[in-house]
C-alpha cells in the first residue's frame, strides 16, 4: 500500500510555542517537527507550509483564513489528507470558516492544536498533532477518504468543524459538539461514528473561496440592555449583518423600543440573525411569545448553530456578493452540516 500522504498548515498556536524570558512565542515548524519524532514511526509522507510569521490565534482573521486555503488549495490533488495546526482561541472559528471557503470537499481538513506547548513537560500537543495524522489518514472500505470535511481533532474526539464550541480555558479536552454528535472517538482505536460523516452531494472540483466579508457584528443581549447601547451598535458604519444572541429558546426583550430598533435595522437593509446564547439547544422563534415577536421583525432563525457557525455563513454568503433575500434563503438551509433544519 502506497505511503499516506498528509501536508501540515503551521499556522502557530500553543503546540508551536517555546518558553522565552518574554513569556510564550511561536517558533518554526522544524522546531515542532524536532520535537516529536513519533512521526517518523507514522511512515507517512509529510509535506508543508509555514506562516511566514506565526501568530497567536487571537490575531486570526479572514486574510489568514485564506493563507490556509490557498495552501489546501495548491496542494490539494497531491495528498491525501490535510493538518492544521493552529491556536485553541479561535479555532473553532477558523475550522468553522474552512467548512464554507473549501466548497465540494473531498478529503479531510483536520484543525489540532495544543492547550500546552510540545516543549513542556506535560503536554498534550504530541498526541493530537499525532491523533491528527492518523485521522487524515484514514481511509473507508472502498479505500476513500474516511473524513470529507472540516473536523477538530483534540484530545480524545473527532468533532465537526462547523459545530465546535471551545468551552473549557484550561482542560485538555478543550472543544466540544454540543447540537451534534461526536464523529469520531480516539482511545486505543480511532473509532469513525460513520452515519454522521457528512458527505458532499455533487461530485465537483474543489472550488476555495477567498472573499470572505467581515461586516458582521455580535449583539449580545442581557437583562438591563439599554436602548441607547442597542441603537449604537446596530448604527455601526459598515455593517451588513449581525448575530443576535439571545436567550433561551431565542427569546428577548419585548418593549416596544427594542422590537422598534430590531424591526427598524431590518428594513434598512440589514441581516439579523438570531442564535441562543445556551451552548446546547437551540433557537426555536415560534415557541414563545417574545420569539415569534422577533419574527415578525424579521429576524431570521439560526436554529442549532453555534455562534461561531453563524458569524462565518454570514461572512461566506455576504462574500458571495448575493442580495440580502439570497443570502437569508441560505442562512435557512444547512450547506455543509452546520444547522439541522427539522
Amino acid at each position: 500500500m502506497a505511503k499516506p500522504k498528509i501536508f501540515i498548515v503551521y499556522t502557530g498556536g500553543t503546540i508551536g510555542m517555546v518558553e522565552t524570558a518574554d513569556g510564550l512565542q511561536p517558533f518554526n515548524f522544524n522546531h515542532l517537527m524536532d520535537n516529536v519524532p513519533k512521526i517518523g514511526q507514522l511512515g507517512y509522507e509529510i509535506g508543508n507550509y509555514q506562516f511566514p510569521q506565526p501568530i497567536d490565534s487571537s490575531n486570526m482573521n479572514p486574510q489568514y483564513y485564506n493563507q490556509i486555503v490557498k495552501a489546501i488549495a495548491d496542494n490539494y490533488d497531491d495528498y491525501d489528507g490535510f493538518v492544521v495546526l493552529h491556536g485553541t482561541d479561535t479555532m473553532a472559528y477558523t475550522a468553522t470558516a474552512l467548512s464554507f471557503m473549501l466548497q465540494n470537499l473531498r478529503k479531510p481538513v483536520v484543525v489540532t492544536g495544543s492547550q500546552l506547548p510540545i516543549g513542556d513537560t506535560r503536554e498534550d500537543g504530541t498526541e493530537n498533532l499525532i491523533s491528527a495524522l492518523q485521522v487524515a489518514a484514514a481511509k473507508d472500505g472502498n479505500g476513500d477518504p474516511m473524513l470529507q470535511e472540516v473536523v477538530i481533532s483534540f484530545q480524545d474526539y473527532v468533532i465537526r468543524g462547523n459545530r465546535s464550541t471551545k468551552f473549557t480555558s484550561t482542560g485538555f479536552d478543550a472543544f466540544k459538539s454540543f447540537n451534534y454528535p461526536n464523529l469520531g472517538t480516539i482511545d486505543l482505536h480511532i473509532d469513525f461514528n460513520k452515519p454522521f460523516l457528512f458527505r458532499p452531494q455533487v461530485n465537483e472540483p474543489l472550488e476555495p473561496m477567498m472573499t470572505m466579508d467581515p461586516s458582521v457584528l455580535v449583539l449580545f443581549l442581557f437583562p438591563g440592555i439599554t436602548e441607547a447601547s442597542v441603537k449604537a451598535q446596530l448604527a455601526t458604519p459598515g455593517i451588513k449583518a449581525v448575530v443576535m444572541r439571545t436567550f433561551g429558546a431565542g427569546n428577548a426583550p419585548t418593549e416596544k423600543w427594542f422590537l422598534d430598533a430590531i424591526g427598524d435595522a431590518v428594513k434598512r437593509g440589514l441581516i439579523v440573525l438570531n442564535i441562543t446564547q445556551c451552548a446546547n439547544g437551540g433557537d426555536e422563534q415560534k415557541r414563545y411569545y417574545t420569539g415569534d415577536m422577533l419574527a415578525q421583525a424579521g429576524v431570521i432563525s439560526g436554529y442549532d448553530m453555534t455562534c461561531e457557525a453563524g458569524v462565518m455563513k454570514l461572512m461566506y454568503l455576504l462574500g458571495k456578493g448575493l442580495s440580502t433575500d439570497q443570502v437569508k434563503q441560505y442562512l435557512g438551509v444547512p450547506m455543509v452540516g452546520e444547522m439541522t433544519v427539522e
